[in-house]
């Protein structure tokens, strides 16, 4: 059994709006957030006090990803396109209009940048050449999260048509299986490190665990009191977080799935308003989250084996 201490290291500031989107780097000791106000801001681990802007946009931004191979950030610029940041040069490189829908996230696979769109609509387009490979229509409704099983070559993505379609990326984006269950809108999703657990969180407050071989449900939590904005894992796959629009973030036992800590205002002076989105870094084995309050937190979060 696991005791989890949690201490706050440091509440950063910045950003003039609400923040949405949060992205490990490259290089995991930076990462990078997207807000309301259009600023895209890289932070270093190391000395998080000093944010650099990278990018200001004059739309909302809801999604960032990063190209590790081309060390490359990739802006959705809701109701545009993408933006594509050398982050070595430090500069835009590229761009490319895409829909007049909000970009709800993105991905990068390979030589392909994949687009999630607020019609339902998967844009598939090629890094190297600059074009738009594919369209994929998946539903009416919105899609709002993805994750990539790398191993398994499949790609989740959850949608506000509440469910949960799996594709094959083996084979042109086909579809091998439509998860039910939720019964609103799935805002988080991520594979467990070793791709045998899929988790899902949604607007209903529900944690859902899937095994992914027949991607049956393993385990469903109401987690909660109001909606699953994003999950993390931690990099060995025993623990995950989630934050939620109720102000607070929850660590779970990922093997054994069971709530193991609860990170709120009351208790830990966390964040004042909804929490967006939830990082828990493969560098400094932190957890980062960032907040409609407009601030960043970086919490240390140890277990002690009792």
């Amino acid at each position: 059994m696991s005791k989890i201490q949690v201490n706050k290291l440091h509440t950063l500031t910045g950003h003039n709006d609400c923040i949405y989107a949060l992205v490990e780097g490259s290089d995991p000791r930076f990462f990078y957030t997207g807000a309301g106000d259009g600023m895209v801001v890289e932070w270093d681990l190391d000395q998080p006090e000093d944010g650099r802007l990278i990018a200001r946009l004059p739309h909302s931004v809801y999604a960032l990803a990063v190209d590790h191979e081309r060390n490359q950030l990739i802006v959705g610029h809701n109701f545009e396109g993408i933006h594509v940041i050398d982050l070595t040069a430090n500069k835009e490189i590229w761009s490319l209009k895409l829909t007049d829908q909000a970009i709800f996230d993105i991905k990068v696979y390979g030589s392909d940048i994949l687009i999630g769109t607020g019609d339902g609509l998967l844009i598939v387009v090629d890094t190297v050449d600059r074009f738009v490979k594919k369209h994929v229509k998946l539903s009416s409704k919105s899609i709002r999260v993805m994750a990539i099983a790398t191993e398994k070559k499949q790609l989740a993505i959850g949608l506000s048509d509440h469910s949960i379609k799996i594709l094959d990326l083996m084979d042109d984006f086909q579809p091998l299986a439509s998860l039910t269950g939720h019964t609103n809108s799935v805002f988080a999703l991520a594979y467990s490190p070793d791709e045998t657990q899929l988790a899902s969180g949604a607007r209903d407050a529900q944690l859902k665990f899937w095994e992914t071989e027949n991607y049956t449900l393993t385990e469903n939590v109401i987690a909660h009191m109001y909606a699953i904005n994003f999950l993390s894992f931690k990099e060995d796959g025993k623990y995950l977080v989630t934050c939620s629009m109720d102000k607070s973030i929850k660590v779970w036992d990922a093997v054994n799935p069971k709530l193991l800590k609860v990170i709120d205002k009351a208790r830990n002076a966390g964040h004042g308003t909804s929490i967006n989105k939830v990082l828990w870094s493969t560098y400094s084995d932190d957890v980062v989250s960032v907040s409609d309050d407009r601030t960043i937190s970086i919490w240390k979060i140890e277990a002690e084996t009792l």
